[in-house]
């Protein structure tokens, strides 16, 4: 019999304080993530990059501001998924300097696969709360990614 490495959690018997609750909710996520991207030849930072773009068609310095990476990142990391046929670079209407980025239809159905699957594994994770204890970590979850101050980008 397999374990699913995903589910598996390594915590002892008493509750965990917010620090290591939350460092260990992260762990958890990043390896849904990481399990999802090595499927689909992905990265984390990949799988991000297709997140931000299902829904809007930034440009280079919006995207890596969205995703932290300087523009020598951006420039790479665009690149490679240009090359995989992922994402395309058109001019920016407004400023003929700037490049938007988009999906390809390729890379819209990557997103979309990978999205169904890192949402039911995620969802997956919570199945042993009640729907009042979910609502509540939805609740508590936003607001703390809202006090941070990040934006609330889907990726």
């Amino acid at each position: 019999m397999t374990t699913d490495p995903v589910s598996t959690v390594f915590t002892d018997s008493k509750p965990l304080n917010t620090v290591d609750a939350l460092v260990q909710l992260s762990f958890l996520i990043q390896r849904v993530l990481g399990a999802v991207g090595a499927e689909h030849d992905l990265s984390i930072i990949q799988i991000r990059l297709l997140g931000v773009l299902r829904d809007r068609q930034p440009g280079m310095l919006e995207l890596g501001a969205h995703l932290g990476l300087d523009k020598s990142s951006m420039t790479g990391l665009v690149g490679r998924a240009e090359k995989r046929g992922l994402v395309q670079r058109s001019p920016s209407p407004r400023d003929g300097r700037a490049v938007l980025v988009s999906l390809t239809p390729a890379g819209s159905a990557l997103a979309e696969r990978c999205t169904t699957e890192i949402g039911r594994r995620i969802i997956g994770l919570t199945d042993g709360l009640s729907t009042p204890e979910l609502v509540e970590l939805t609740r508590l979850s936003d607001a703390v990614v809202r006090a941070a101050g990040t934006p609330a980008v889907k990726d």
